[in-house]
C-alpha cells in the first residue's frame, strides 16, 4: 500500500514523500486518514526535531510522520483485533498513549503512524490502550477536532474546588459559578466557550477577554449573549486593550468578589498575572496555554494562596475519557468544533502551514490528506471564487452556516478537489 505523508527529517525539515507501507502484522490496523487538524505541538516538534522529548534521534535516516489530530476509515484489520474493529468504520484517535512509561506518540515518534498522511499503520499499543476510537458521526473534521476539544474538556475536569476545613478536592469547575476565559477569542478559547455553554456542569457567568477586536467580533457572532441567557448563563465579551486596571474591571463584572474559575489561553505574563488577581475565594486558575520558554514565570499572590485558598493547575492534553466525551457531544450536536476552524487545505500545504503556524496566527488549520489545495482562509472563499469557480460553492455553503466549516462543505471539497 502506497502512502503520501509529510515526514520530519530534522529541524524545520518537513518533506512530502510518497512511499510503500509494509504489510500489517496480526496486531496492527491499516487506516485511511481523511482529515488532520494542525496543532501547535506539531510546530514545536518540527522546530526542535530530535531535541523534542517525543521525537527519536534517528529521524534523518528513519523520518517520522507528523500530525496527531486525525480521522478517517479503517481499511484492514489484523487478526488480533478483528472482533473489535471492522473494515469501513470511521475512527478518531487519542494520541497521548503513555505506553509502559514511554513518551512515544503518533505524530511525533512513529515511522508509519501520523495524521499528515493518506494511509498509516496503527501500532498495537494504540489498540491495547483503547486509543483507536470508533466515531459514529458523519463529518471527518469533527472527529479530527475531537482531540483539541478533549484538551479543553480535560482542563475543565482538572480544575477543582475545596471547602474550608475539608481536604477533599471537588474536581471540575464550580457549578453555577463565575468563569473568566482570558485571551479567549482564539480557536481554543472558542472551543472552551462552546463547551462551557453546553456541557453538563455549567457556570452561571462567563466573561471572555481578548485584545483583538476582530477575534472578539467573530466570537460574538458565534455565541450571542441572548442564546447563552436561554441556557441560564450570563455571557460577556470584553476588549481589555486600553483598560487601565484590567483586574478591577473584570472583578466588577463578577460583582466585586472575583471568579471561581479562570482559564488562561495565552502564555503571556501580564495575562497570567491578571488571572491570579481576579481569583475569588477558593478560586482556581487553569494555565492552559503551553509556553515554549522553559523559564516562563509570572507573579502569584501567595497571601491569597494562604488565606483565600486560591490555587493553580495546568493541563496539557486530555485523556481517553475526555476524547470519548468530545466525540459523543459532537455526535449529539451539543458542541460544534467547527468554531475553531478558520483555514482549510490539502496535504501539499501541511508542511508549510505547520512551520509557519506562529507567523500566521489564525484558528485551527484543517488538512484533507487526499487532496492538493493551498491552505486557504474560509473568509477568502468569496474573493477566490472570482478566479476559481469551485470556491463559489464553498463560499455559499459556509456563508449559509455563519461562516463556519461544515459537513456539506467537507463533502463538496472531497468530491471536487483533485487528489
Amino acid at each position: 500500500m502506497k502512502t503520501r505523508a509529510v515526514r520530519l527529517y530534522g529541524k524545520k525539515d518537513l518533506r512530502l514523500d510518497e512511499f510503500e507501507l509494509p504489510e500489517i502484522t496480526a496486531d496492527e490496523i491499516l487506516v485511511e486518514v481523511v482529515s488532520d487538524s494542525i496543532c501547535m505541538s506539531s510546530y514545536k516538534a518540527a522546530v526542535l526535531a530530535s531535541d523534542h522529548k517525543r521525537v527519536p534521534d534517528d529521524i534523518a535516516e528513519y523520518p517520522i510522520i507528523i500530525g496527531h489530530e486525525m480521522a478517517g476509515n479503517i481499511v484492514q484489520v489484523g487478526k488480533t483485533w478483528q472482533d473489535q474493529f471492522k473494515v469501513g468504520e470511521k475512527f478518531s484517535m487519542q494520541p497521548a498513549l503513555n505506553y509502559k512509561g514511554s513518551m512515544d506518540s503518533p505524530g511525533y515518534s512513529y515511522r508509519y503512524c501520523g495524521g499528515a498522511a493518506t494511509y498509516v499503520i496503527m501500532p498495537k499499543e494504540v489498540m491495547e490502550l483503547g486509543c483507536l476510537l470508533p466515531y459514529q458521526g458523519k463529518a471527518y473534521y469533527e472527529a479530527s477536532l475531537a482531540e483539541p476539544m478533549s484538551c479543553i474538556i480535560g482542563a475543565f475536569h482538572a480544575s477543582y474546588h475545596t471547602s474550608m476545613g475539608s481536604y477533599e478536592h471537588r474536581m471540575g469547575i464550580e457549578p453555577g459559578g463565575k468563569m473568566a476565559i482570558l485571551a479567549g477569542a482564539g480557536p481554543m478559547g472558542l472551543g472552551a466557550i462552546d463547551y462551557a455553554l453546553n456541557c453538563e456542569r455549567r457556570p452561571g457567568l462567563i466573561v471572555v477577554s481578548d485584545v483583538d477586536e476582530k477575534r472578539l467580533k467573530r466570537a460574538r457572532s458565534l455565541f450571542s449573549e441572548a442564546s447563552a441567557a436561554e441556557k441560564g448563563i450570563r455571557l460577556e465579551f470584553v476588549n481589555t486593550k486600553g483598560i487601565e486596571d484590567v483586574p478591577a474591571y473584570l472583578k466588577k463584572i463578577a460583582g466585586g468578589d472575583g471568579f471561581d474559575d479562570v482559564f488562561v489561553f495565552a502564555p503571556v505574563r501580564p495575562v497570567v498575572e491578571q488571572g491570579d488577581q481576579i481569583l475569588g475565594k477558593d478560586g482556581c486558575l487553569n494555565f492552559f496555554a503551553g509556553p515554549t520558554d522553559t523559564k516562563f514565570s509570572a507573579a502569584c499572590n501567595f497571601y491569597n494562596v494562604h488565606y483565600a485558598a486560591t490555587h493553580i493547575v495546568g493541563t496539557t492534553g486530555g485523556n481517553t475519557a475526555d476524547m470519548i466525551e468530545s466525540l459523543r457531544l459532537t455526535e449529539q450536536g451539543r458542541i460544534n468544533p467547527a468554531v475553531m476552524v478558520t483555514h482549510v487545505g490539502g496535504l501539499d500545504s501541511a508542511g508549510e502551514a505547520t512551520l509557519t503556524l506562529p507567523d500566521a496566527p489564525a484558528g485551527k488549520k484543517l488538512v484533507y490528506t487526499g487532496i492538493n489545495m493551498p491552505m486557504t482562509a474560509i473568509e477568502d472563499f468569496t474573493e477566490l471564487a472570482k478566479e476559481n469557480p469551485k470556491f463559489t460553492a464553498l463560499a455559499e455553503i459556509t456563508e449559509r452556516n455563519n461562516g463556519l466549516w461544515n459537513l456539506e462543505a467537507e463533502e463538496y471539497l472531497l468530491r471536487h478537489w483533485k487528489a
